[in-house]
C-alpha cells in the first residue's frame, strides 16, 4: 500500500500526540522553522496564509528544527513562546525534529523521497516547504528563499 501524509504522527509541542490522519481532507502545508534565522521572518507570512485560507481547508504544520546553523537552540516552552509573542502563530507547531541524516523525522524522509529538491533530496536550510494535497500526497516542495504569499496560487489550485 502507497503511503500518504496520512500514515504519519508527530508530537505537538507540548507533546501530545499529533497524528496527520487528524487531517484527512485538508491541504497541508509542512515547514521546518527556526527561531534565529534570516528566515523567520516568513512566520508572518505562514500566518498570513494559515488565516487567509483555513476557512477552505488549509492547516499549516511548523516543524522546529536545529540541524541549520543551531538556529532553533530553544526547548518546547521557548518555541512556544517566541512564535506566540513575535509572530502571533496560530496554525500548530509540532516538537522539534531532525529533518536529515540518522535521526531524521520519518514524515520528512517520506517527504524529501517523494519530492527531492535541486541539489538532491536532503532539506539545504530552515523554511523548506512541502505542500501537501487533500488526498495525503506531495504536489510542491520549495525552496527557503520561496516566500509564502508567492505560494497562493499553488495553496488556491491545491484547495
Amino acid at each position: 500500500m502507497t503511503q500518504t501524509v496520512y500514515d504519519f504522527e508527530a508530537q505537538t509541542l507540548t507533546g501530545e500526540p499529533a497524528p496527520l490522519a487528524a487531517f484527512r481532507g485538508k491541504v497541508l502545508l509542512i515547514v521546518n522553522t527556526a527561531s534565529k534565522c534570516g528566515f523567520t521572518p516568513q512566520y508572518e507570512g505562514l500566518e498570513a496564509l494559515y488565516r487567509q485560507y483555513k476557512d477552505r481547508g488549509l492547516v499549516i504544520l511548523g516543524f522546529p528544527c536545529n540541524q541549520f546553523g543551531a538556529q532553533e537552540p530553544g526547548d518546547a516552552a521557548e518555541i512556544a513562546q517566541f512564535c506566540s509573542l513575535t509572530y502571533d502563530v496560530s496554525f500548530p507547531m509540532m516538537r522539534k525534529v531532525d529533518v536529515n541524516g540518522p535521526s531524521a523525522h520519518p514524515l520528512y524522509t517520506w517527504l524529501k523521497a517523494r519530492k527531492g529538491g535541486v541539489l538532491g533530496s536532503a532539506i539545504k536550510w530552515n523554511f523548506t516547504k512541502f505542500l501537501i494535497s487533500r488526498e495525503g500526497e506531495v504536489i510542491g516542495r520549495y525552496a527557503p528563499t520561496v516566500t509564502p504569499a508567492s505560494l497562493t496560487r499553488d495553496i488556491e489550485a491545491a484547495l
